[in-house]
């Protein structure tokens, strides 16, 4: 299987480098014409599904892979960002917000741990292997979320696992 793995285009609250988990913002001008521009990079590749965080920002970002396969984007509830709960919306360089990121298994107040989207995200990595041992499949999420993923393929020291980030739009390839 062939796993490619793209974050978002940017939002209003990345522009201005705060922490974005749960919400729920549109791409910017900027972020529409990166969401063209990753379509323009996958143009090559045929997917047999295309699934996205159900968050406007991830919908947004797919809809133009999509279309150009003529595949519908698939909602998947398990691809939401983590809740960061009270650092939601605080600058990412925010010293509490920086502390709470470094604890994989603190839950964030009012939020959610990073071990509890790992136990939401690695199933759904299961389930996508069974029913498409030998497809391509796109999944559009987020950084947090991005990092769970890239965790599943690669191992990594708990610094690398902090410090791992993807940019707006950014994509990676991983087979299994």
């Amino acid at each position: 299987m062939k796993l490619y793995v793209a974050r978002h285009g940017e939002i209003g609250l990345n522009a201005e480098d705060r922490v974005c988990g749960i919400s729920n913002g549109e791409l910017t001008e900027r972020g529409k014409k990166q969401a063209e521009r990753l379509a323009e990079e996958l143009s090559g590749v045929v997917f047999d599904a295309v699934f996205s965080s159900p968050q406007k920002r991830a919908l947004q970002t797919a809809q133009p892979a999509a279309a150009q396969c003529g595949l519908p984007v698939l909602q998947e509830p398990r691809l939401a960002e983590q809740n960061y709960g009270i650092y939601e919306g605080v600058p990412r360089d925010d010293e509490g917000f920086l502390k709470n990121k470094r604890q994989f298994a603190f839950r964030y107040p009012d939020g959610e741990s990073m071990m509890q989207v790992a136990a939401r995200v690695y199933p759904f990595l299961d389930e996508l292997k069974a029913k498409y041992p030998s497809g391509t499949v796109l999944l559009v999420t987020h950084g947090g979320v991005f990092r769970v993923l890239n965790s599943y393929f690669e191992d990594m020291t708990n610094e690398e696992f902090f410090r791992f980030g993807a940019k707006n739009c950014e994509w990676k390839l991983y087979e299994y």
